[in-house]
């Protein structure tokens, strides 16, 4: 599959500050590719080089087969970024601030008119057209946000934690939309997210600590790597259990025991079918892989556990 996006020993410093260290790593078109780190990892210092709005020091960044620093404005047009915080107009309605976006890629007319039912159709904001933006509430603007972003029918979608504060709903929706790009037009999602559950749907993981990768994979390849399985059992008790001579949390109706692998979870199953009559096989969760990489919990400091 095309390497969509090419990132080489990418390096930026803020004065003594090393925000970005000799970054490399590629995302295959039309995935979902996960970016994760705590706050000053080095994440959005990334996103702001690939967009042009910050100077990298040294390094290469390659977008669709073009290098950033011969051609930034086609490198831009292949862009659609999400930023954490809203870039609407507050004062404007949600069609002026839409139509104003459009009109700087020449979209316009009835182009224009027909860009913007498919977007309040997949969206769900055609009623909000007439309303400024001021007035709508976060997950209304954030879909806004998003058809913005998605106008000019970028190649990649850039979105920095776009779900972060949002109501269960319209996180569905949102995420409804981007598959529904990703499955019709191919388009390659760069994501950053303190959702875990939303970096484990991901095709790829890369995790960033103090601007270096600390652990790369697709989830389940983290998941085998850094954790465990979890087996739940039912309907014993902990005499039972202590037979197994391993170790497990008692919880309020169940016991818990995490082991290295599956294969090790198989062979106590086998062993002592007698106490193994109903319970279930969990993989480690993402929040389990972050921890286990960086010593870090993704809401931001060390674990002293």
């Amino acid at each position: 599959m095309n390497k969509i996006i090419k990132i080489n020993g990418l390096n930026k410093s803020f004065g003594d500050v090393k925000a970005v260290q000799d970054l490399s790593f590629e995302v295959r078109q039309g995935e979902l590719f996960a970016f994760l780190g705590v706050n000053g990892a080095g994440k959005s210092t990334t996103i702001s080089i690939m967009c042009g709005q910050l100077q990298k020091d040294s390094g290469k960044v390659i977008i669709n087969d073009c290098d950033l620093d011969e051609n930034i404005d086609t490198v831009k047009r292949d862009l659609g970024v999400v930023f954490q915080n809203s870039v609407l107009d507050q004062s404007l309605t949600v069609y002026d601030n839409l139509s104003i976006r459009a009109a700087l890629y020449g979209i316009i007319g009835e182009d224009f008119k027909n860009r913007l039912d498919v977007l309040c159709q997949k969206l769900e904001f055609k009623g909000l057209l007439k309303r400024t933006v001021g007035k709508l509430s976060g997950g209304q603007r954030r879909r806004i946000d998003i058809a913005r972003a998605l106008l000019h029918d970028p190649k990649i979608l850039i979105l920095d934690e776009p779900t972060t504060g949002l109501d269960p709903q319209t996180r569905s929706v949102l995420w409804r939309v981007i598959d529904d790009l990703r499955r019709e037009n191919g388009m390659t999602v760069f994501l950053t997210t303190h959702y875990m559950e939303e970096a484990a749907d991901a095709d790829y993981v890369i995790i960033l600590d103090s601007g270096k990768i600390a652990a790369e994979g697709s989830p389940l390849e983290l998941k085998n790597r850094f954790t465990g399985d979890y087996i739940t059992v039912y309907g014993t008790d902990e005499a039972e259990i202590k037979k197994l001579g391993v170790e497990y949390e008692a919880l309020k109706d169940s016991f818990k025991i995490l082991v290295p692998n599956t294969s090790v979870a198989t062979e106590l199953i086998v062993k002592y079918p007698e106490i193994f009559k109903d319970y279930e096989i969990i993989k480690g969760k993402m929040d389990d892989v972050f921890l286990a990489a960086t010593g870090k919990n993704l809401s931001g400091g060390e674990h002293n556990a």
